[in-house]
């Protein structure tokens, strides 16, 4: 798979550029940009990144493959690409943070930001925007677990735009051999706490659950201290860390 790479000083939001600049519909763009003056996380959060110093990018794909239902397949995907590159880059084993944050130990590596677009039963087109801490030292905001690739390794500063290569390059091997068994296999394979009691906190206050499964439409699958199986989607759960 091609990329159109795009790389740019600075923006609002580099899935808002995608979405202002889509001239070619068939077209697989990539932009990444040193600074975002309004980068998103989910929701109403924002991301916090030093001019210059961490990989803020977003890709368009046009994956009309993809059956509306099978969406998450997606989050899935780019979960799996961005765990790998950190992977390939440093020690300790990176994990996924239901439903798409990248995790090394107890901090959070990676965001991801995931827009479909529809058509029918398919899927039209997907931006995916990921924000991927890599040189960036002090952190500054009220995030509570920022983390970045330089400071778990400890030593000198990652090279961007090869870290960006190398992710695009997991990604594109998971669209060329798309297998959503594969695909979903690898992704719990390797989910943040995935193995025994943890604290979780709902609109019912805090409880202990273990991990059961992620739905492949995902909603997350927790067992609680008294056998309860409690279903979430996204939002409806947090992970008390």
């Amino acid at each position: 798979m091609n990329f159109k790479v795009v790389h740019i000083d600075e923006t609002d939001s580099t899935n808002r550029w995608l979405k202002e600049h889509d001239s070619q519909a068939d077209e697989t763009v990539v932009v990444w940009a040193d600074y975002q003056t309004a980068g998103r996380g989910c929701g109403t959060n924002t991301w916090e990144s030093e001019r210059g110093k961490n990989l803020l990018f977003s890709l368009l794909i046009h994956p009309q493959w993809v059956r509306a239902g099978e969406q998450f397949f997606l989050s899935m995907a780019i979960s799996n690409a961005v765990r790998r590159t950190l992977d390939f880059y440093l020690f300790p084993r990176s994990e996924v943070k239901w439903p798409n944050d990248v995790y090394v130990n107890d901090g959070k590596v990676c965001g991801i930001l995931i827009e479909n677009r529809l058509q029918g039963n398919s899927i039209k087109d997907c931006i995916l925007g990921v924000g991927l801490n890599v040189n960036q030292r002090p952190f500054h905001s009220d995030a509570p677990n920022p983390l970045s690739m330089v400071q778990v390794d400890g030593c000198c500063e990652f090279d961007r735009g090869h870290v960006l290569n190398r992710v695009l390059q997991e990604f594109a091997d998971i669209l060329e051999h798309w297998d959503t068994t594969v695909i979903g296999s690898e992704y719990r394979q390797h989910l943040y706490r995935r193995n025994g009691f943890h604290s979780y906190v709902d609109k019912d206050g805090v409880f202990q659950a273990e991990m059961t499964d992620v739905e492949d439409d995902g909603h997350l699958v927790l067992c609680d201290e008294n056998g309860q199986v409690r279903r979430y989607a996204f939002k409806e759960v947090q992970f008390v860390i």
